[in-house]
């Protein structure tokens, strides 16, 4: 049997984006003591701004320095762009790094926005990116990230993963085009499944009572086949949820509950 996800609640938005500090920062510790650096995915929406807490921001415990930064999924337009995943990442958090932080900045990987014209360019050069950090001396099946971090939208999409979306059979690609996505922008670049999955550690964040409704599905009905309900079944105990109690409120079964 599966091993269930791990859920952990929080009175206050405040006190998730704390914690969720602590929690990266304890795993980019066993990283570092297992390979010198941290490598981690994230996405965009409401995400980088509830990890870019002065917690994590301006403490000498953050090792920005051993940071490989890659995106989860991006759109594709230019990185200056409102639309822009790295645009966000940078201007909530990574442009906020203390310049005399102990352990300087975080490698960053973006998009090459000379390709923009063509989607499976783009996601072609961005598994090329992660070759060259993944797999430079051994070939690799499939990259595995220290981490994963994942938005929860209100479909139950999460990248650029959406319900019914045949870029859900994906299983040779690690970055892969959408050209239809249902939240626009449409055209855009993500992980596949198996490369989300595969991850030593997956962490979605999701708060508020609009998404107590797709929880309660993605939790209790993962024969609805919702990609964050696939996430988890393949996952298994390697998932953990940060959740605000208005989310998370009325969901009993299909999940374990955690304790920070």
């Amino acid at each position: 049997m599966t091993k269930l996800p791990e859920v952990y609640t929080f009175p206050t938005i405040s006190e998730l984006s704390s914690k969720l500090a602590s929690f990266v920062i304890h795993t980019q510790n066993l990283s570092i003591a297992r390979h010198n650096r941290f490598r981690i995915a994230v996405s965009g929406g409401s995400l980088p701004n509830l990890l870019a807490s002065p917690e994590l921001i301006s403490n000498p415990a953050t090792q920005w320095s051993k940071w490989e930064i890659f995106f989860a999924d991006e759109r594709a337009v230019p990185l200056d762009h409102a639309d822009s995943n790295y645009g966000l990442l940078k201007s909530v958090l990574l442009d906020k790094i203390p310049v005399d932080h102990p352990h300087g900045t975080p490698t960053v990987i973006p998009l090459e926005e000379s390709l923009l014209n063509d989607t499976q360019e783009l996601a072609d050069d961005y598994e090329q990116r992660l070759v060259k950090s993944f797999a430079a001396k051994d070939s690799v099946k499939v990259p595995l990230f220290d981490m994963v971090l994942l938005g929860c939208g209100p479909d139950g999409h999460t990248c650029s993963l959406f319900p019914g979306h045949e870029l859900l059979r994906e299983d040779i690609a690690w970055v892969a085009p959408i050209e239809d996505s249902p939240k626009p922008p449409p055209r855009r670049i993500t992980l596949t499944l198996p490369v989300v999955t595969h991850a030593i550690k997956v962490v979605f964040v999701a708060t508020g009572k609009g998404k107590q409704e797709v929880l309660r599905t993605i939790f209790e009905k993962p024969e609805q086949g919702l990609p964050c309900s696939l996430v988890n079944q393949l996952g298994g105990e390697r998932v953990a949820w940060f959740v605000d109690a208005d989310a998370i409120k009325g969901v009993t079964t299909g999940m374990k509950k955690g304790v920070l």
